[in-house]
């Protein structure tokens, strides 16, 4: 029987080894568990890899194809599965993402990547790395702005986020860009392609003030949430934790203004932006 061909990098390398992966364990006569016990891992980390939504480490890749007599093919394919041009530490949580069904997030001080718009965006970079070129930032803003194309396709996740009110406050790029940016955002919430709440600074102390939390949902595989910092972030896949995160979300949803509240008050601070830029 002739083995997996080798993948194409320029298909979904990611998805076509969660499918491969799935074949050779059922050719094997393995469970997810019974697989996962042997790499001492979790059935559901597993079934994450056959989703697509974890990325295969070498080490991982090593080992199945001594298990499942999969000839390297594994080993072989990983790097091609794993090329990414966002940063390690937020690759796979992008690979995640760009699959989820639906998708939560607190934000706690800037408009969530995938609603920024582009002049937003360079203005973040630029903060972030000072001494890049012109066109490192311009690579930069195309890979965030991509992103956004999970929002236009038809069957786009569902998009639930929270924002903290300084957010809005917070002239990143000055006035006229603010005024686009957060006109933007009420633009998704009226075309029904997103939920947006914010979280006003009357809410006082919250569950998440140390910072942000975005929670994936997939068809096939168990939740996911991301924890991100200053240059790291951490995808997490236990169940407990999840939990805890989602228990998290659930009270700043709360405490939030509705939906029809926090479109008010972003049109009502974007129109202030746009004053401010017209009468300096």
């Amino acid at each position: 029987m002739p083995g997996p061909k080798d993948l194409d990098p320029s298909s979904s390398p990611r998805a076509l080894l969660g499918a491969e992966l799935r074949h050779a364990r059922e050719n094997a006569g393995l469970s997810q568990d019974a697989l996962g016990e042997k790499l001492f891992v979790s059935g559901s980390f597993i079934g994450q890899l056959e989703a697509g939504t974890r990325r295969m480490q070498r080490e991982f890749a090593v080992k199945i194809d001594a298990i499942l007599g999969t000839d390297g093919f594994f080993e072989r394919n990983c790097e091609a599965a794993n090329k990414s041009s966002y940063p390690n530490h937020f690759a796979e949580a992008v690979e995640a993402e760009a699959v989820a069904t639906t998708i939560k997030q607190y934000v706690p001080l800037l408009i969530p990547g995938l609603l920024q718009i582009g002049g937003y965006a360079e203005a973040l970079f630029q903060a972030y790395h000072p001494m890049a070129s012109e066109a490192e930032i311009e690579e930069l803003v195309d890979a965030r702005l991509q992103r956004a194309h999970v929002l236009a396709d038809p069957t786009r996740p569902l998009f639930w986020a929270v924002l903290d009110e300084s957010t809005l406050r917070r002239p990143v790029g000055g006035p006229s860009t603010m005024a686009r940016a957060l006109h933007h955002v009420a633009e998704l919430v009226r075309q029904r392609k997103v939920i947006v709440q914010v979280l006003p600074f009357s809410s006082g102390a919250i569950a998440a003030l140390g910072g942000g939390i975005k929670l994936m949902y997939f068809s096939d595989a168990p939740p996911l949430a991301y924890i991100d910092g200053v240059g790291t972030g951490q995808l997490l896949d236990d169940p407990a934790t999840v939990a805890r995160h989602e228990f998290t979300y659930d009270l700043l949803r709360a405490n939030a203004l509705s939906p029809d509240a926090s479109l008010a008050l972003i049109e009502s601070v974007a129109e202030d932006y746009a004053h401010e830029d017209r009468h300096p």
